[in-house]
């Protein structure tokens, strides 16, 4: 097939899959705000599950079509890019204040499963194993950590009170659903175009799947949360902005990883051990961020350095290619 054609129909999946989640968070969104939900909530729940779904849809697919290195590429690229570039970009907006709760429990629990998924995914470094590969036991794992994390949630962030943000719409219960059941067949169509045109894309250039799950893939399906945290700091909303990508991360880690081993074993390249640090040094950074300059904020300067070193990150990936 024609390169332009291949890329288009890349750019098109890439369309359709953001267009579905947007729905599916307008859905979702509309039914949580009945519930007199949480900003704070909505944004590490409803929100963080709609914006996680391309990842989500895009894994299951690569997965079937066994591309094990979009699989781990995608999570682990599209973290990095939550935690450095959207975070980043964000805080460079408006400065981020981020409540005590997030920074002394969602961002050591998302520091704890990235360290945990380290751990599961290096088989032959921890227990002599052959074959690194994230295995069925795995995906059960990461799905308990994935109830904690929703236990906790509803524990103790149910107890804050809706502050009335008018910018969530609240539209009737059929037409909340509605929204959700086309969002959702939206993704799987986008999804598919997104993975089968990505492969033929990264033969025809002759680099890894590894290198575009890296970066282009992750980076797409990244933009819902880029797109959903440059309005929230735009509006000032820091929970919303910070809660989105730091429940996403989990999200991906915990559900998306965690479904997708569950449903066939996924065999892992310990090349991505570099990435994963990357991953850990970016989630510390930000923990440590907390208590520098101006503290329990993101101040400028430090969201400047953020994107600063996910643009060597990007360089680097290009190097090694």
């Amino acid at each position: 097939m024609n390169i332009y054609i291949t890329s288009g129909l890349f750019i098109l999946g890439f369309i359709i899959l953001i267009k579905g989640a947007d729905w599916l968070v307008e859905g979702s969104s509309s039914i949580a705000k009945r519930m007199h939900l949480s900003e704070l909530l909505i944004g590490f729940t409803i929100v963080a599950f709609g914006t996680s779904m391309p990842e989500m849809v895009v894994n299951l697919i690569s997965n079937m079509d066994g591309y094990d290195d979009v699989v781990f590429g995608n999570i682990i690229g599209s973290n990095i890019f939550n935690t450095l570039a959207i975070l980043g970009i964000a805080g460079i907006i408006y400065p981020i204040s981020i409540q005590r709760n997030t920074i002394w429990k969602e961002i050591p629990f998302s520091f704890a499963v990235t360290l945990t998924l380290f751990f599961l995914l290096n088989d032959h470094m921890f227990f002599g194993n052959e074959v690194n590969k994230a295995s069925r036991w795995d995906g059960f794992i990461l799905i308990l950590l994935f109830g904690a994390f929703l236990y906790y949630l509803f524990r103790y962030l149910r107890k804050d009170i809706w502050t009335g943000d008018e910018s969530i719409k609240e539209m009737s219960l059929v037409k909340s659903i509605m929204f959700i059941i086309f969002g959702v067949i939206l993704l799987a169509a986008g999804g598919q175009l997104v993975v089968s045109n990505a492969v033929k894309i990264a033969h025809y250039f002759s680099v890894s799947e590894k290198l575009i799950g890296l970066t282009v893939i992750s980076a797409g399906t990244s933009l819902p949360e880029l797109a959903t945290s440059v309005v929230a700091a735009f509006k000032k909303r820091a929970d919303i902005a910070v809660g989105n990508v730091l429940g996403s991360n989990i999200f991906n880690i915990t559900l998306v990883l965690g479904v997708t081993a569950l449903i066939h074993p996924v065999i892992y390249d310990p090349v991505l051990n570099v990435d994963i640090n990357v991953l850990l040094g970016g989630t510390l950074l930000l923990f440590i961020f907390m208590f520098t300059l101006t503290p329990k904020k993101l101040d400028r300067n430090e969201a400047v350095l953020l994107v600063l070193i996910f643009i060597g990150y990007m360089i680097y990936l290009f190097i090694r290619k």
